[in-house]
């Protein structure tokens, strides 16, 4: 399979854009969870912060009772973000072996029909959103990498026809703004 650059230029259009973009109020953004029924299951695909907020307690309790009646979807990128998390703590800590343990039961409790890995397609758009975002934005280095992960998580979403559950509501709203075919949920941690 190749990778079609000058598509994915032209569906983006990088070199029409020379604005900082403003994420939007919350009324004006598509992260709306009145348009999903509360009895209704929903499928999510859940944002790394999701899972260091939920080990650590720090979701709200109705939110926590959501993700548990939802149709859980993972991605690849954001594991992988998580395991970058639990290899970069200090392994002689008195938590890092909780740490562990808590992160390798997980990884071991998702069925393969559940996880989304993104191909080499959506790579190459997100790499086209988080360049755009840091020419626009002026991100440093370690924003650029935080982006790329960020838009590879939405765009995997977007592909497989889901929102991301996410706390960062400012940076998926721009990503949306550049790729409005996402969706996204944001909620605000306890």
């Amino acid at each position: 399979m190749s990778v079609d650059l000058r598509g994915a230029l032209r569906r983006r259009k990088p070199d029409k854009r020379s604005i900082r973009l403003v994420p939007r109020p919350q009324h004006e953004a598509a992260d709306d969870w009145t348009a999903f029924d509360e009895a209704a299951p929903l499928a999510l695909v859940l944002d790394t912060g999701v899972y260091i907020h939920s080990a650590a307690g720090r979701l709200p309790e109705d939110l926590q009772g959501r993700i548990e009646r939802a149709l859980l979807f993972h991605c690849a990128v954001a594991l992988a973000e998580l395991a970058v998390g639990v290899a970069a703590s200090d392994p002689v800590g008195p938590n890092w072996p909780a740490l562990r343990d808590h992160y390798a039961e997980l990884f071991g409790q998702i069925p393969d029909t559940r996880l989304l890995t993104p191909d080499a397609q959506t790579y190459a758009d997100a790499g086209i959103l988080a360049g755009t975002l840091a020419r626009l934005q002026g991100y440093q280095s370690h924003q650029r990498t935080a982006c790329l992960a960020d838009a590879l998580i939405f765009l995997t979403a977007a592909r497989a026809g889901l929102p991301v559950l996410t706390a960062n509501r400012d940076d998926f709203d721009l990503l949306q703004q550049l790729a409005p075919e996402g969706r996204f949920l944001a909620y605000e941690r306890d």
